[in-house]
């Protein structure tokens, strides 16, 4: 069994940033693969961003690439996503991912 906990959504103005953390529990974390997905309102979800287990290999939506940057401290057993230069299209809700486990999602609003 896995757990996922997102943190770090909130509220942030047009061009602003965020980090969002996703700490993960109940397996070996260091093992797997992880991932952020995002939902807009009225959307489906979408992949934003990926991470391998060494954290040695990255990939990224078009949408975000250049502007979000994603990592993993594997003695944490937490993955984060930095968000920079936001807009109102990435308003979403922030989703993270490994295997067949997802978290609970973090609100992300950008204001115009």
């Amino acid at each position: 069994q896995v757990q996922l906990v997102e943190s770090g959504g909130g509220l942030v103005q047009h061009g602003g940033s965020l980090r969002l953390s996703c700490a993960a529990s109940g397996t070996f974390f260091g093992n797997y693969a992880m991932a952020w997905f995002r939902q807009a309102p009225g959307k489906e979800r979408e992949f934003v961003a990926s991470i391998t287990w060494s954290g040695g290999a990255t990939g990224y939506a078009d949408s975000v690439k250049g502007r979000f940057t994603i990592s993993r401290d594997n003695a944490k057993n937490t993955v984060y996503l930095q968000m920079s230069a936001l807009t109102p299209e990435d308003t979403a809700i922030y989703y993270c991912h490994t295997g067949t486990y997802w978290g609970q999602g973090t609100p992300v609003t950008v204001s115009s």
